[in-house]
């Protein structure tokens, strides 16, 4: 047989599969989203997928076994010509604290995760804004809000809670006044820790307000997580030993319900 008639019967066989393919909503069984009309993360890994990606990577770099994988001149290349979007599996929200080194602690690589830094990992609106640009425009299936041990700007605001606090800087209180309501709630529902024992409790406690707050002002996050496409979840990284402890899932879907119930959430984007 001519090569040109072997390359017109590949080129017949590929489009018939591809429009079986299509037809059937296209490949569920590769670790990929499912190709639902509207979802923007049909090519991107389910979102367990890519948390489990994720909680690998931390267990290979606490076992000092990590592959250091997209570090090389090829993934330069790649990055060099080719969108983030069609490459990053995680978006992560943490603090900009030295000692949390994103990237590593899940060995990970350049375009693998789309990542947000700012004190206390918390989530206001320049935050928020970045977030919904890692979801809706790099197609992320998953949002960590990851916060750390031993967070000075958790323990900064439980000094100023207690009154044992110094004066701040002119532009820090505004930026970590989002983490106050987090300390207040954690002493109230810990009433037997005092004083600076609380912190532990507080780091925790940001997070969950901080996923609050995300589903309370972005309506496309809660979109994409109530449809399934995406998940948030919160976790906590240890900077003493380089292990994460995951928060349960089940506590940001209780959030999320209770934020759909709220009649002040947010609930037509800005334009």
């Amino acid at each position: 047989m001519k090569s040109s008639t072997v390359l017109v019967v590949a080129c017949y066989i590929a489009s018939v599969l591809f429009l079986i393919a299509a037809f059937n909503g296209g490949p569920t069984d590769s670790g990929h989203s499912k190709a639902v009309k509207g979802n923007p993360f049909a090519a991107k890994p389910l979102p367990d997928d890519a948390v489990d990606m994720l909680k690998q990577g931390n267990q290979r770099f606490v076992d000092e076994k990590m592959t250091h994988a997209h570090l090389d001149a090829k993934r330069l290349k790649q990055a060099g010509s080719e969108n983030q979007g069609d490459h990053a599996y995680a978006t992560v929200i943490t603090c900009s604290d030295s000692r949390v080194p994103v990237e590593a602690i899940f060995d990970a690589g350049i375009m693998d995760i789309f990542v947000i830094r700012v004190a206390g990992n918390v989530c206001d609106v320049d935050e928020r804004g970045s977030i919904e640009y890692g979801l809706a425009h790099v197609n992320t299936p998953v949002l960590v809000v990851l916060g750390h041990t031993q967070c000075g700007a958790v323990t900064a605001v439980t000094h100023a809670v207690l009154g044992t606090g110094h004066p701040l800087e002119r532009n820090i209180p505004p930026l970590v006044d989002n983490i106050e309501p987090a300390v207040r709630k954690a002493m109230v529902d810990n009433p037997g820790i005092k004083g600076m024992d609380i912190i532990p409790q507080a780091i925790e406690e940001n997070i969950w307000h901080g996923i609050e707050e995300l589903f309370m002002e972005s309506p496309s996050t809660r979109n994409f997580v109530s449809k399934g496409y995406a998940k948030v979840v919160g976790a906590i990284y240890d900077v003493g030993t380089g292990e994460i402890r995951w928060l349960p899932e089940t506590k940001t879907l209780d959030i999320l319900k209770k934020v759909e119930a709220d009649p002040s959430k947010a609930v037509a984007e800005k334009h």
